[in-house]
């Protein structure tokens, strides 16, 4: 029985990396091998960036009790209005820009938080007023109006890539070099976690399939810094996704105030009466979800060197569907950050696949609608089976 257990919770835990794979695998076939050629693996992180940016912030409102903010899509565009204003109407200093945009983030995010978690106004009513009142006011800001161009100092923060410095023609040795540096990184903190934790007495999975686990994401990880490196290297966006999650995922499994996020989704009642302010965790949630939908609004803003009134739509929907297909609960209380890479990851290869084979935009939506709620109905069933199998 026991043996059961371990069977299903690994099948479990790995379900969704499995079906990454073999959508990849499906969508490369599908497109001659076009799905991975090395421009597209590039275009997967340039036009996919704001959903692991937007799915980081989504997945600490999930956390709380199953909350969402709709209101996320529509931030990205105020900020962006509010940026591309200051920058080419005004004539605003680029990084004085990002400031103000990050302060209007913040502002949006503490005012929805304020509601939230002291008014006790449902977050979804919250947020949805939110998703009307900012796209109303970015077009209010904009005029209707797309500004551009982007000044070239904001866009070589976030649309360019790094160099170089071996100077290779045709091949960015630099970008797979930091691909190994990266995987050696990965093995060295893994294997010393696993000593440190055998060292206390605590439980750990076997020696084996931890190893396995790390060729496996070594081998990923220098296939993608492989094909990175035969387009230009390493995209500015990609820093920017990759220092964002290392630091959520820091925040979420190695601090108290993280674990806070946990406790108030799995019984809010019972972390009250603990002394946590759960209030403040509530506030926190939502404070931190209109920095990061700031930080989405710049990226968007440089992809597509203007600020645009439509900039940002479905940008919830997205974040949403990341977290949810990354496993976390619908409930709340259960998720984690290097799921949602996994979430964000398969729907960037759905949209960026779909888009390669041609497939009309409103179908687009059909097919995401339909792998959200499976991955949704997968963590319901899946939470009843593991009660059953237990027992």
């Amino acid at each position: 029985m026991e043996n059961k257990v371990k069977v299903y919770e690994v099948l479990k835990k790995y379900t969704m990396v499995l079906v990454l794979f073999i959508v990849v695998i499906l969508f490369t076939v599908n497109t001659g091998g076009k799905m991975l050629l090395p421009q597209n693996v590039n275009n997967l992180i340039a036009q996919n960036a704001y959903v692991f940016i937007l799915a980081t912030g989504m997945l600490f409102c999930i956390l709380t009790g199953g909350n969402i903010d709709l209101s996320v899509g529509s931030v990205v565009c105020f900020v962006g209005a509010i940026g591309g204003t200051l920058m080419i109407t005004m004539g605003v200093n680029p990084y004085l820009s990002m400031v103000a945009m990050l302060v209007v983030g913040a502002l949006v995010g503490a005012m929805q938080g304020f509601w939230i978690a002291y008014v006790r106004i449902p977050p979804f009513i919250v947020t949805l007023a939110g998703m009307l009142v900012f796209r109303g006011l970015s077009n209010t800001v904009l005029k209707g109006m797309t500004l551009s161009p982007i000044p070239d100092s904001f866009l070589r923060l976030f649309n360019t890539y790094v160099p170089d410095f071996f100077g290779m023609e045709g091949f960015n040795l630099t970008c797979f070099l930091v691909g190994i540096l990266v995987c050696l990184i990965y093995v060295a903190t893994t294997l010393m976690g696993y000593r440190r934790k055998k060292q206390k007495g605590y439980r750990v999975d076997s020696l084996k399939s931890i190893v396995a686990k790390m060729v496996l994401i070594c081998a990923v990880v220098i296939f993608f810094m492989f094909k990175l490196a035969q387009y230009k290297g390493i995209p500015n966006a990609l820093i920017w996704v990759a220092v964002i999650i290392a630091i959520y995922s820091y925040i979420s499994s190695k601090t108290t105030i993280g674990r806070y996020f946990y406790a108030v989704g799995g019984n809010e009642k019972a972390t009250r009466l603990s002394g946590i302010d759960t209030n403040k965790i509530f506030f926190l949630a939502y404070l931190n979800m209109g920095i990061l939908a700031a930080v989405a609004g710049m990226v968007t803003v440089a992809r597509l060197n203007s600020a645009n009134p439509t900039a940002g739509n479905s940008y919830e929907m997205d974040a949403i569907g990341a977290c949810f297909i990354g496993g976390a609960s619908a409930y709340g209380g259960t998720g984690t950050v290097p799921g949602v890479i996994v979430g964000a990851t398969l729907m960037g290869v759905l949209n960026l696949g779909m888009s390669i084979m041609g497939v009309d935009q409103n179908l687009q939506k059909v097919v995401k609608g339909i792998v959200l709620v499976a991955a949704v109905i997968f963590d319901v069933v899946s939470k009843r089976k593991s009660f059953i199998v237990k027992q």
